[in-house]
């Protein structure tokens, strides 16, 4: 069933080796990418090892209840065991994103429902920031455009794993990809005096961040225009010209930033953005040339899809794409995504299953 894990094992047994080589890591590039690709390949070899063992003892048993009729009862347990064992092998051997040990750039932005629609952002950007203290990733805040009542407009956060690469499926893209789209929210607003529920969204952008070795941008192709920073508070605010708004004229992709000291620090945040708002582009494009396996993966993830509604009367959570619902949307809020992700995860993965079974 499995026949082609068996090269997947000779070469974790390569890598294996070379790592063990101290003169491996004299090339650090070259050490990270072996460890990298060990560290994908583990999670294989362990599940097919323990696949093909339990095959074994299966066999084992069979043998042993001619005499011991016994020991038919254990021969059933270990056939529920290797269905499963073969479930999560085939989950692991789904060709993965390769962009799922990347960090992030999430941005949150008010949409309709004016200032509440602002509120509401803001309790996205402080649960993402909870989900991202609980498992230890490093969050920084690049650019906001703060509303009146103390929402956000529109804000932009870089999401770190800490450390070396991130085990299989646990990276910042491979959770947060999932959460890009509009979020809508059903609640008496706090600009509300007459106790009546109103529906307002929000949307999230979730990007992965470009390196600028893989992104090449040409300075001709770039317009750069500056212009005084606007906002709550700040000595620089309003007073000299250091906010950015970098355009790339070939694509027509823009962005800005205000909140930094200086229009260098501000520049060097934009380019940040540009690069990865760039790289997500050229991906979406060639994802609509890809595979029927890789395009169910790319609706799943859609921006312009209403992915979710946060229901505060019900203190209800909703996903509208993977069925999930809970009545705990408090907790929620304060950082625990992981049941809600790990479902669009599985729908993910599931689709991609059906989409390699097609194929044959």
């Amino acid at each position: 069933m499995f026949e082609a894990v068996e090269e997947l094992l000779s070469e974790h047994a390569v890598l294996e080796e070379r790592l063990a080589d101290p003169a491996v890591h004299g090339d650090q590039g070259e050490a990270r990418r072996l460890s990298k690709r060990y560290a994908e390949l583990t999670p294989i070899t362990a599940a097919y090892r323990a696949w093909r063992q339990t095959g074994e003892d299966i066999e084992t048993a069979r043998e042993l209840a001619a005499d011991d009729p016994d020991f038919y009862a254990e021969i059933k347990q270990l056939e529920q065991h290797r269905d499963q064992l073969t479930e999560d092998l085939r989950l692991l051997l789904v060709p993965r994103d390769p962009n799922d040990d990347k960090d992030v750039l999430l941005e949150v932005k008010a949409g309709e429902g004016g200032e509440e629609s602002a509120l509401f952002a803001g309790d996205l950007l402080r649960m993402y920031l909870r989900y991202a203290e609980k498992v230890g990733w490093r969050t920084e805040i690049i650019d906001a455009n703060e509303s009146d009542l103390g929402g956000y407009k529109d804000v932009q956060v870089s999401v770190k794993a800490r450390g070396g690469s991130p085990e299989p499926g646990q990276g910042v893209w491979a959770r947060l990809k999932y959460e890009g789209g509009v979020h809508r929210v059903q609640r008496v607003p706090a600009t509300e005096s007459q106790g009546r529920i109103h529906t307002s969204a929000a949307g999230v952008l979730v990007t992965p961040e470009a390196e600028e070795v893989e992104i090449e941008i040409n300075a001709n192709d770039l317009r750069i225009d500056v212009y005084r920073s606007s906002g709550p508070g700040g000595q620089s605010v309003n007073t000299t010209d250091s906010a950015v708004r970098i355009t790339h004229l070939p694509t027509g992709i823009i962005s800005s930033c205000q909140n930094q000291k200086s229009q260098l620090q501000n520049k060097e945040q934009a380019m940040r953005i540009l690069r990865s708002r760039i790289l997500a582009a050229a991906q979406e494009e060639a994802d609509q040339e890809a595979s029927d396996a890789r395009r169910s993966q790319v609706r799943t993830v859609d921006r312009s899809e209403r992915i979710r509604t946060y229901n505060y009367p019900e203190n209800r959570i909703s996903d509208h794409r993977t069925g999930f619902k809970a009545y705990n949307l408090d907790q929620v809020l304060g950082g625990e995504l992981d049941p809600i992700i790990q479902s669009a995860i599985d729908a993910d993965a599931t689709a991609r299953l059906e989409a390699a079974a097609q194929n044959g």
